[in-house]
């Protein structure tokens, strides 16, 4: 089983990259989002096993997105990916209820690799 991903990201081609590479390395993308207000919206839709979430978006960013896809979803795994990152985000992502943070500069191996690992997770559970 392909873990069933979101993806949200306010830059159109990254967002479109991350989809392309995520859905030729396996994985099957239920849904994309451009900011965190529609992402609350897509998750919702379509009961994704993992959340990609950028941080910095206008408007809501990517923790407050989380904390409200968290509130309405206790176990909905999110991973934080972001070019943005550092203790003090990580610390402030974690309250906020994300499972793992990436930064955009450790690539997208290792967020597929983080993807897979939180699938495992989750069908163990």
């Amino acid at each position: 089983m392909s873990a069933k991903v979101v993806v949200v990201d306010d830059t159109a081609h990254v967002r479109a990259m991350l989809v392309v590479m995520l859905e030729i390395d396996g994985f099957k993308v239920a849904g994309q989002a451009g900011s965190g207000a529609q992402a609350i919206t897509i998750v919702d839709e379509h009961d994704p096993d993992v959340v990609i979430m950028d941080y910095q978006m206008p408007g809501m960013d990517g923790l407050e997105a989380a904390r409200r896809i968290r509130a309405r979803r206790s176990d909905q795994p999110i991973i934080l990916y972001t070019a943005y990152l550092d203790s003090e985000i990580e610390r402030r992502a974690r309250e906020a209820g994300v499972a793992l943070c990436v930064g955009k500069v450790e690539g997208l191996p290792q967020l597929e690799r983080h993807i897979s690992e939180l699938t495992r997770q989750i069908s163990r559970s």
